[in-house]
C-alpha cells in the first residue's frame, strides 16, 4: 500500500504551523441538513484570514462523475474551472487565535489511507483537539433550538449539550472513522451531529449553520463572528412562520412535532424525540411539502429581483 502522505502537498513547512492547536473539520457529502457545513465552511473562509496548510489530491480521492465539478461556459469557449478542494488551512478566530480547518468534499475513495493521512497530520502537528461537524434531517420543529447529538472522548461536551442518545446503526462517514480511530488512540474528540428539521433539510437554513458555530465555539473556545448568519436566521424564520400561519394544516402538524419534541425535553419515557407513544413517526410530509412550494417560489422572486 502507498503511505498516506502521497494523498497530498504540502504548502506550508512545518516550522510555519504552531503546534498544540485545535483541529476544527467539516466535509461535506453524504447527508448535509440545512446546508449547514456548507454554509459554516464558507462562512469561515470568507470571514477569516486563513493560508493553505495541505492540499489534498483529488485525482485519488474525488469520484468526478458522482460529483462533476463546475465549468464556466461563456458564449463560445470553458473559461473557468472550479476545481474541487479538500484543504487543511491555518486560520484565526475573531481574536486572531490560530486553529486548523480543514473543509471540502468529503473522500469517495481511500478511506482507511485518508483517514491514515489525518492521524498523521494530527501527529504531526501536535493537535490538541479535533472538533468536527455534521447536520441530518430529524422530525423536530423549526420553533424549537436546533438540538445536538454529540460523540467522541469529550465527556463535558456530552453532559452539556447531547439532548439524544441513541443505540442504533447509521451509515457511517469517513469522519465516523476518524473518531474511531481517534477515540481508541484516547485523542480528545467530540462530533457534532445536528438535528435539523426534516422539512428544512433541503434547503440552506442559517440557523443551522450558527448552531454549527456555537458547538464548535464550546468545543475550542474560539470566537467567530455570527451576526450576519443570525440576522439572514431570523429572516428565514420569519418567512417560514408566515407561511405557517397562513395555513391551519401545517400549523397543526407543527403544533404535533412540538408537543412531541417538548414532552421528550420533559424526560417524558418517550423513546426518542422522533415518536410518540404508539411508536409511530409523526406525519409531516403535508410541511415539507408546502415549504418547498413555498422556498421554491421565494427563490423565483429573488431571482426576478435579481
Amino acid at each position: 500500500m502507498r503511505p498516506p502522505a502521497d494523498l497530498y502537498t504540502v504548502a506550508m513547512t512545518e516550522d510555519e504551523v504552531p503546534r498544540g492547536l485545535a483541529l476544527v473539520i467539516g466535509l461535506t457529502g453524504f447527508v448535509d441538513s440545512g446546508g449547514a457545513v456548507a454554509q459554516v465552511s464558507e462562512y469561515l473562509l470568507d470571514q477569516l484570514e486563513h493560508r493553505d496548510v495541505i492540499v489534498f489530491d483529488n485525482d485519488e480521492l474525488l469520484d468526478y462523475r458522482a460529483r462533476r465539478p463546475i465549468m464556466v461556459f461563456e458564449e463560445t469557449r470553458i473559461t473557468e474551472y472550479r476545481r474541487p478542494q479538500l484543504t487543511l488551512r491555518l486560520a484565526e478566530d475573531d481574536l486572531g487565535a490560530p486553529f486548523l480547518l480543514l473543509t471540502g468534499y468529503e473522500p469517495d475513495f481511500r478511506w482507511e489511507r485518508f483517514v491514515d493521512a489525518l492521524l498523521e497530520i494530527i501527529e504531526r502537528y501536535g493537535v490538541a483537539t479535533t472538533t468536527w461537524v455534521h447536520a441530518i434531517p430529524m422530525p423536530v420543529p423549526h420553533t424549537r433550538p436546533i438540538g445536538v447529538t454529540v460523540s467522541g472522548t469529550r465527556d463535558e461536551l456530552i453532559e452539556a449539550f447531547s439532548v439524544w442518545r441513541p443505540r442504533t446503526q447509521v451509515p457511517g462517514n469517513v469522519l465516523h472513522l476518524l473518531e474511531h480511530r481517534l477515540t481508541t488512540a484516547g485523542h480528545p474528540i467530540a462530533g457534532f451531529v445536528l438535528l435539523v428539521p426534516h422539512y428544512l433539510a433541503d434547503t440552506e437554513f442559517p440557523s443551522a449553520a450558527v448552531t454549527a458555530l456555537e458547538s464548535i465555539t464550546a468545543a475550542t473556545g474560539l470566537l467567530f463572528p455570527t451576526d450576519e448568519l443570525r440576522e439572514k436566521g431570523r429572516e428565514f424564520l420569519a418567512t417560514i412562520e408566515t407561511q405557517v400561519e397562513g395555513n391551519s394544516e401545517l400549523a397543526r402538524l407543527v403544533g404535533t412535532l412540538e408537543e412531541r419534541h417538548d414532552t421528550y425535553m420533559e424526560d417524558n419515557p418517550l423513546p426518542s424525540p422522533l415518536t410518540g407513544e404508539d411508536g409511530e413517526l409523526p406525519s409531516a410530509d403535508s410541511i415539507a411539502a408546502e415549504l418547498e412550494k413555498f422556498l421554491a417560489h421565494r427563490q423565483v422572486a429573488e431571482d426576478d429581483e435579481a
